[in-house]
C-alpha cells in the first residue's frame, strides 16, 4: 500500500496541473450527479417496536396522527383570547395557515371541546399535516412561522408555536459552527507552520476534502436512502477530521523537504508514511461509525453509513487533492528555518519525563480520566424537550404558555392507537372501560374518550401526563399504562393486544430500549474490527488490544461530560442550555463510533512514529521518547484544530447538536493531552519489545500493512532509479537517497 501511494504521490506532484483539473471535473461531475438524484426521504422508524405499531395503524387509518405537527399558541394579557378583537386575530392566522402549502387539518380552539386556557387568556390549535415526517424540509416550515410572524401582536395578542414542522422551519441556515471552526483552526495551523502557505494548504485541501464527501453525501443520499441529519455530522466529521490528515501529511513533507528530499520524493515519502497511516486511521474510523448498522435502526445506522462515506471523501482527498496542491505550491512549503521541522526538544523532555516512571503515569493519566467518566454512573437517556430552548424562542415562548395553563404533560401527549379492526362501535363499551382505566392512571392528568377514525377500523384515545415530557415521572407513566393499565383494561376482551401507546415521548423510549439491547454486539464489532486492522498495521497483538482499552476510557470520558453538562447542569449555562436535560437515545452510540474511530487517529499518528524509530534501531523506551519528538507537537495541535472544529458546533441551537459537539470537543482534547501524551507511551515503555511481538501463526494469515513507508522494500529503490532527473520546479536532484534515515533531534 505505502509503495502505491507513494506513486500516486510523486505523479500528483509531478503533474499537479492535471491533478487539479481532474479534481474540478470531478467535482463537476459530481455536483450534476448530486442534483439530479434529489434528497433522500429519512426514515425514522423503529422496526418491532409499539411505537412504531401506533405509528403504521395512523399511517393506514388516520394519517394526519402519522405525519409532522405543530401547535400554536395564543395568548394575551389584556382582556381574554375570546374578546372579538382578540378572536377575530386568532381566526385571521389560523386562515392563513390552511391556506399554507401542503395538506394539513387545523383545530378550532373556539369550537366545542376547543383548547381554551381556565383563565381565558390562552387559546391553542393543533395544526396536523398528512406529509410524512421523512418528507419534510425546511422549506416547508418557514411558510408557517412568517404567517405567524405577520399576525403576531395584533390587538395584544401574543403568537407563538412549537412542534416538528416549527422545529423544522426554525432550522440555523448560516453555518456559524463550521466559520468559527475554520477561523481557529486558521490561527491554530500558522502557529504551528508559521508559514502562510502550508497553513492555506493544509485548510485547502482539507476544505476540498469536506466538499468531496459532501457530494458524495449528495450523490448518494437518494439511492442508499441516507438522512438529511447524515450532513451535518458528515460536515464535523470531515472537518475535523480533514483537517488533522492534510496537517499530518504537510508536516511530514516539509520535514522531508528539509532533510534534503527534493519536492517529489517528499511527497511520495510522506504518502508512504503519513498517508499510510491516514488510510489505516481512516478505515477504523469508518468501520467504528459503519458499525451504526448492527444497531438495526434505519436511522441511525445509515447516520453512520453517511458519516463514514465523508471520512472516506477526506481520505481520498488528502491522498489525492492535496499532493496536487503541494505540487503546486512546493516551492513555497519549504521551510524557512529547518529547525522549525526538526523533533521537538520540548516533546523529547516530556517523553522522557512519561516513560522514566511509567507505572506513575500511567496511575494519574488513568485517575484524571475516571474522574472525567465518573458521572456517566447518572445517565438517563430520553428526549430533552422545548423546555430546554433559549427562553424567548417561539417554541420556548410556547411550551412555557401551555404548561402554565395546562401543566408541562400537555406538551407531551401520549397518543393511545387502538386497533378495532371490524368496526369502532362493536367495541364501544371495552373503549370505555380502556379510557376510563387510563383516566384513572396515577400520573394520568387527563385521558379524552376515545375516537373511532373515519374508517371504523382504529380509535384513538389522547392521554395528557401530569409531568413534563422529559421527566423520570412521564417515563415511568409509560411503563405503567404498557405493563399494567392497558393489559388489565382489555384481557378478556376483544382488543386485548390490540392497544399500542405512541407519541413524541414512547417513541423515544422505544428506541432506547432498542438501542441498549444492540449495544453489546455494536461494541464488540467497532471493537474487534478495529483491532484487527491495527494487528494488520502494527504487527503487533498487545498495542491494538492496549489501544482498544484506552480508547475505551476515552469513550466514558466523553460521556461523564455530555452528563455533567447537560444532565447534571455543570456549566450548562456557558453552553446555552438548561440543566437536568436527559441525554438523547442516540447519542451515546454516536458518540461511541466516532470517538472510537477518531481516538484511533492520533493512536495510530503517535504509535506508527513510536514504531518507525524501534525499526531504525532504537530500545523500546528511546523509540517512545524519539517518536513522541517527531510527531508530539503535531499530534497536540491536530486535537487543538479538531477539539476547536467540534466545539464550535456548541453555538446550534438545537441541544442535540450541541451535545454532540462538546461531547466530541472535550473527549478529543482529554484523549490527546492525558492517553496519547501520558497513559499511551508509560505502556508502550512498559511493554517493552513484546509490545511490537505476534504469534508467528497470526503473523502468517494477516496481511501486511505497513505505516513506516520508507522501509518497505522497493520505495527507496523506486526514488533513486530518478537520480538523474531534475526537478523542473526548483533545480534539484530527485535523488531519493539522499534523505538520512535517522532524523537529527533538535537541541
Amino acid at each position: 500500500m505505502s509503495l502505491l501511494l507513494a506513486r500516486v504521490a510523486r505523479t500528483l506532484t509531478t503533474h499537479w496541473i492535471r491533478g487539479l483539473l481532474g479534481t474540478l471535473v470531478v467535482l463537476i461531475a459530481l455536483i450534476a450527479v448530486s442534483a439530479a438524484a434529489g434528497p433522500a426521504a429519512d426514515d425514522f422508524s423503529t422496526p418491532g417496536t409499539e411505537s412504531q405499531k401506533a405509528i403504521d395503524l395512523f399511517q393506514a387509518h388516520q394519517r394526519e396522527l402519522a405525519g409532522v405537527e405543530a401547535t400554536v399558541v395564543f395568548h394575551t394579557d389584556d382582556g381574554k383570547i375570546t374578546d372579538p378583537d382578540k378572536q377575530a386575530v386568532v381566526k385571521a392566522t389560523l386562515d392563513k395557515v390552511k391556506a399554507l402549502p401542503l395538506d394539513k387539518t387545523v383545530s378550532d380552539p373556539f369550537a366545542e371541546g376547543g383548547t381554551i386556557s381556565p383563565d381565558g387568556k390562552l387559546a391553542s390549535a393543533d395544526v396536523r399535516y398528512t406529509i410524512d415526517p421523512s418528507e419534510v424540509k425546511a422549506e416547508n416550515g418557514r411558510p408557517l412561522i412568517e404567517a405567524l410572524d405577520e399576525e403576531d401582536g395584533k390587538a395584544g395578542v401574543e403568537i407563538s408555536a412549537r412542534g416538528a414542522m416549527v422545529d423544522i422551519g426554525s432550522e440555523q441556515e448560516l453555518p456559524v459552527g463550521e466559520l468559527v471552526g475554520i477561523g481557529i483552526a486558521i490561527i491554530l495551523l500558522w502557529v504551528l507552520f508559521r508559514s502562510k502557505v502550508a497553513m492555506l494548504v493544509t485548510l485547502l485541501g482539507a476544505l476540498l476534502g469536506v466538499f468531496l464527501g459532501q457530494m458524495l453525501l449528495a450523490a448518494l443520499s437518494k439511492p442508499l436512502g441516507l438522512p438529511s441529519f447524515a450532513a451535518f455530522i458528515a460536515t464535523m466529521l470531515g472537518l475535523g477530521a480533514g483537517i488533522d490528515y492534510a496537517l499530518l501529511i504537510v508536516g511530514r513533507y516539509r520535514e522531508q523537504v528539509a532533510q534534503g528530499d527534493s519536492p517529489r520524493d517528499a511527497a511520495a515519502k510522506s504518502a508512504a508514511t503519513s498517508g499510510a497511516s491516514v488510510v489505516a486511521a481512516g478505515l477504523i474510523v469508518m468501520l467504528a461509525i459503519a458499525g451504526l448498522l448492527v444497531i438495526g435502526i434505519p436511522f441511525i445506522g445509515k447516520l453512520g453509513v453517511g458519516a463514514a462515506i465523508a471520512v472516506g471523501g477526506v481520505v481520498l482527498s488528502a491522498l489525492t487533492v492535496l499532493m496536487a496542491l503541494i505540487g503546486a505550491f512546493s516551492k513555497w512549503l519549504t521551510p524557512k528555518d529547518p529547525d522549525m521541522v526538526k523533533p521537538s526538544r520540548a516533546f523529547e523532555r516530556w517523553g522522557e519525563r512519561v516513560t522514566a516512571r511509567p507505572w506513575l503515569s500511567i496511575a494519574g493519566g488513568v485517575l484524571i480520566m475516571l474522574i472525567f467518566a465518573f458521572p456517566v454512573t447518572q445517565m438517563r437517556l430520553g428526549q430533552p424537550d422545548d423546555g430546554n430552548q433559549p427562553e424567548g424562542k417561539l417554541q420556548r415562548v410556547a411550551y412555557d404558555r401551555l404548561s402554565a395553563a395546562f401543566g408541562a404533560g400537555s406538551n407531551g401527549p401520549f397518543i393511545i392507537a387502538v386497533d378495532t379492526a371490524g368496526g369502532a362501535d362493536a367495541v364501544q363499551a371495552d373503549l370505555t372501560k380502556l379510557q376510563e382505566a387510563v383516566a384513572g392512571t396515577d400520573g394520568v392528568g387527563q385521558a379524552a374518550p376515545a375516537t373511532p377514525s373515519q374508517d371504523g377500523e382504529m380509535a384513538t384515545i389522547f392521554a395528557i401526563p401530569t409531568s413534563a415530557p422529559q421527566d423520570v415521572a412521564t417515563s415511568e407513566l409509560l411503563d405503567r399504562l404498557r405493563d399494567e393499565t392497558i393489559p388489565q383494561a382489555t384481557q378478556g376482551t376483544a382488543l386485548a393486544d390490540k392497544v399500542f401507546v405512541g407519541g413524541a415521548v414512547p417513541v423515544f423510549e422505544d428506541l432506547s430500549d432498542k438501542v441498549a439491547s444492540r449495544l453489546p454486539i455494536f461494541i464488540l464489532t467497532v471493537i474487534g474490527l478495529s483491532v484487527l486492522l491495527l494487528i494488520m498495521a502494527f504487527r503487533s497483538l498487545w498495542i491494538p488490544l492496549v489501544s482498544a482499552a484506552l480508547n475505551l476510557l476515552s469513550v466514558l470520558a466523553a460521556y461523564g461530560v455530555v452528563v455533567a453538562v447537560f444532565q447534571e447542569g455543570i456549566g450548562a449555562g456557558l453552553v446555552g442550555s438548561e440543566s437536568g436535560v436527559p441525554i438523547v437515545s442516540f447519542i451515546p452510540v454516536m458518540l461511541f463510533a466516532i470517538l472510537f474511530g477518531l481516538s484511533m487517529d492520533y493512536n495510530v499518528f503517535l504509535l506508527s512514529r513510536v514504531h518507525e524509530a524501534y525499526n531504525e534501531g532504537d530500545g523500546p523506551r528511546d523509540s517512545v521518547i524519539h517518536g513522541m519528538a517527531r510527531i508530539g507537537k503535531v499530534i497536540l495541535f491536530a486535537g487543538l484544530i479538531m477539539s476547536a472544529v467540534f466545539l464550535a458546533f456548541v453555538t446550534q441551537p438545537d441541544v442535540v447538536g450541541k451535545m454532540i459537539g462538546l461531547g466530541l470537543g472535550l473527549a478529543i482534547l482529554i484523549d490527546v493531552l492525558f492517553v496519547r501524551l501520558v497513559i499511551s507511551p508509560a505502556v508502550v515503555t512498559l511493554l517493552g519489545d513484546k509490545a511490537w511481538w505476534l504469534p508467528g501463526w497470526m503473523d502468517r494469515i494477516l496481511p501486511n500493512v505497513s505505516l513506516e513507508g520508507h522501509l518497505v522494500e522497493g520505495l527507496d529503490k523506486e526514488l533513486t532509479q530518478e537520480h538523474d532527473v531534475v526537478d523542473s520546479s526548483n533545480g534539484h536532484s530527485t535523488n531519493g537517497g539522499a534523505a538520512t534515515r535517522e532524523t537529527t533531534r533538535a537541541d
